[in-house]
């Protein structure tokens, strides 16, 4: 009969340790031990990103091997099979490495965080929250922090008018500006025709030393 390897269970003195570090997604105890789920019979890293489960559902192992041992399969979401340092070890660090190649070549410029994530395989929120975890930023201000980065280098580096910069850095074009000549310019004034003249009043007859108006002659 073959001897099976033991799984820690409650008296062990370090589960209590363990159970928090899973349900915190501590990725430091990776490859110390492995959670082992009784009711998915799935086995996973401490910092699989799922939903952990209850902990009287939890049971550990020290190896993969002694997982698989167990009648457990790998999580498809954490590779707890993959070998530590490869790149489906480091999923995260690998995911974010490649978004970043793909926001450098304008990606999120063309086709948005939606063409980001279905060229990575992933939902647009997975994508979101794992640059923020690992870089403190999300798509949409990565690409603006590459293209202001591009815009900076092309003017420091080179003699084009920034029209052609702008084009380059992937910046939208700018909508056209009203001159301020256009603005301020005086508009015609109307030409008005010359008022009719009216009929010519008589002069005022002159008056008399006396004051009395002189008789017409």
């Amino acid at each position: 009969m073959r001897n099976e390897t033991p799984s820690i269970q409650a008296p062990h003195p370090d589960r209590e340790h363990w159970v928090h570090a899973v349900q915190s997604k501590d990725a430091r105890f990776d490859g110390w031990f492995f959670t082992a789920v009784l009711t998915t019979r799935i086995y996973c890293r401490p910092s699989c990103p799922v939903v952990p489960p209850k902990a009287e559902n939890m049971t550990f192992y020290p190896s993969a091997a002694a997982c698989q041992r167990a009648g457990f399969r790998a999580c498809k979401r954490c590779r707890p099979d993959a070998t530590p340092g490869s790149p489906e070890w480091n999923h995260r660090a690998d995911l974010v490495a490649r978004a970043m190649r793909l926001i450098a070549d304008g990606v999120v410029d063309r086709e948005g965080v939606p063409g980001l994530a279905a060229r990575l395989g992933y939902s647009a929120r997975q994508i979101e929250r794992q640059l923020l975890a690992e870089l403190g930023a999300g798509p949409l201000s990565l690409a603006r922090a590459q293209r202001a980065q591009t815009a900076r280098l092309l003017i420091e580096t080179t003699v084009l008018p920034m029209a052609e910069v702008a084009f380059a850095a992937g910046f939208p074009p700018s909508a056209p500006s009203t001159t301020p000549s256009a603005r301020s310019s005086p508009s015609p004034r109307p030409t008005c025709a010359p008022a009719h003249p009216g009929p010519e009043r008589p002069a005022p007859r002159a008056r008399s030393r006396s004051g009395c108006r002189s008789a017409p002659r």
